[in-house]
């Protein structure tokens, strides 16, 4: 038997908003600054992978709300790193929903948080990015598009638990901090 190769896990908030019948996408600046991506970053030991890509969401974006306790999607992304024959790593990215509520300024500087249209997602995720990365990434937008407006069609928007949904994930994202 050969050895399987595993690939290092990063999770993403992609993070939306509802603009009547359609979404806003929340982007931030890559830290290199040249390209534009969902938050993302590492898992941590005492988050679940939900609460790691809340916390990224928050660091990277500003961006607070509740995010789904399931990832709806898995893409592949390459990171570039100087140490590595080929000059880029591979993960596997876990993608979690995660509806905005408010945004405020962002931990992390140089992040440039901004919101697009799906459309304008799609084309702004592509740009500087080889095809099959811009094609992974028009596939997020996709999916969440997907489950969004499935999701719209069978939940209720007056969701009575929201506000407790609210109020648990900025605990968790306070509990985390004071660590």
């Amino acid at each position: 038997m050969g050895s399987a190769r595993f690939l290092p896990l990063q999770v993403a908030a992609v993070c939306y908003r509802r603009r009547g019948a359609s979404f806003d996408f929340l982007l931030v600046k890559t830290t290199s600054g040249d390209r534009w991506t969902f938050p993302k970053g590492a898992t941590a030991r005492r988050l679940s992978h939900s609460q790691a890509a809340e916390r990224e969401a928050l660091e990277e974006a500003g961006a607070v709300g509740v995010i789904e306790p399931e990832h709806f999607h898995l893409y592949l992304q390459p990171k570039g790193d100087s140490r590595l024959r080929n000059g880029s790593q591979e993960f596997v990215v876990k993608a979690f929903l995660l509806e905005v509520d408010h945004t405020q300024p962002p931990h992390e500087a140089n992040r440039k948080p901004t919101w697009f249209s799906a459309d304008d997602a799609r084309r702004t995720l592509a740009k500087g990015r080889e095809q099959r990365q811009a094609a992974e990434l028009r596939t997020v937008i996709d999916h969440a598009l997907l489950r969004l407006s499935t999701e719209a069609s069978t939940v209720p928007r007056d969701r009575p638990a929201l506000a407790d949904r609210i109020w648990h994930s900025i605990l968790r994202v306070l509990a985390v901090w004071s660590r």
